[in-house]
Order: structure tokens, then sequence, then C-alpha cells
């Protein structure tokens, strides 16, 4: 019996990680850097938060400015929040193409 390879079907197979919701995680893209590991983030839920970019984060993949991210706003304060996930490009296609962003 011979199967199919779900990439030669569909082409390439990514794998994308989905913000949780009831880990309040919010998909949003990076408008401009502020220096010091902060970032102004435009968030899918409408709010502009100034996200923080946490050492893990910042010396493994470097975050610039039109990149989709992955947001945890703070309890106490909604206008900020952290900066825990950045999706590479083919994963960004992936959730436009799928309509997880705007």
């Amino acid at each position: 019996m011979v199967y199919k390879r779900r990439e030669e079907e569909e082409g390439e197979v990514i794998r994308v990680r989905i913000p949780h919701k009831n880990k309040r995680e919010v998909l949003g893209v990076v408008d401009k850097m502020l220096g010091g590991r902060r970032a102004i983030v435009q968030c899918m839920d409408g709010v502009e938060r100034m996200g923080r970019i946490p050492g893990r984060l910042k010396r493994r993949q470097w975050v610039a400015p039109g990149n989709v991210v992955i947001v945890v706003p703070w309890d106490f304060q909604d206008a900020k929040g952290e900066i825990i996930y950045r999706y590479t490009r083919p994963q960004a296609e992936w959730l436009r193409k799928k309509g997880y962003l705007k």
C-alpha cells in the first residue's frame, strides 16, 4: 500500500504555534523598536502595547519592526506586556492565509 506524504499534496508543511486565549496570549505586529529590549506592538485586540523582550528571546531570535509576535499583557497594566514568541516569515504568511492576522 502506498501512502502520499502531506508535503507532496499541499507543498511545504509548516508547524505554527497558535496563541492560547486561556493564557491571555494575543497576536501582534511590532511597529517600532524603542531600545532597552522594548518595542511598540499593535495587537490584534486593537490595543497598542509596549512589549518587553525577555533575555532568552533577545539572544536567540532578534525582533525587528514588522515581525509578528505573541504578546502576554500584564495583569496589573494592560498597556504593557511580554513578547514571548516571534514568528518566522513562512509562519506569518500561514497565519495571514488562515485568517488569524488582519
